[in-house]
């Protein structure tokens, strides 16, 4: 079973950067498609970011589109989100996900969870 581990999460000022990584062990994970998820305080967790098993492709929600990035490094078996222009609203607990489907946007879909890593944006 693969397990997976958060970290990179801090304070930081609304506009600064943040770069969450996400090392996966016991499997490699290229073989799942793989996403990030968060959630705010009092809400419920919702979908950040997606890429496929391939690397191919990538979904984003709206509310983060110009501002993050997913990656993956197979190498090192590592997926990584790019943070840009932090927002107050971007503040919440992250979590990295592993999916036996190609892509997906869907919460539902995802079978492995990381613990999660805390974001916190100030104004």
């Amino acid at each position: 079973q693969m397990q997976l581990v958060e970290s990179g999460g801090g304070l930081v000022q609304a506009g600064g950067s943040l770069r969450l990584s996400c090392s996966a062990s016991g499997r490699t994970f290229s073989g799942y498609g793989m996403g990030w998820f968060r959630q705010a305080p009092g809400k419920e967790r919702e979908f950040v970011a997606a890429i496929s098993r391939s690397g191919g492709g990538r979904f984003y929600a709206d509310s983060v589109a110009d501002r993050f990035t997913i990656s993956t490094d197979n190498a090192k078996n590592a997926l990584y989100l790019q943070m840009n222009s932090l927002k107050p609203e971007d503040t919440g607990v992250y979590y990295c996900a592993a999916t036996a489907a190609v892509i997906s946007r869907n919460v539902n879909e995802y079978g492995l969870w990381g613990q999660g890593t805390r974001v916190t944006v100030s104004p």
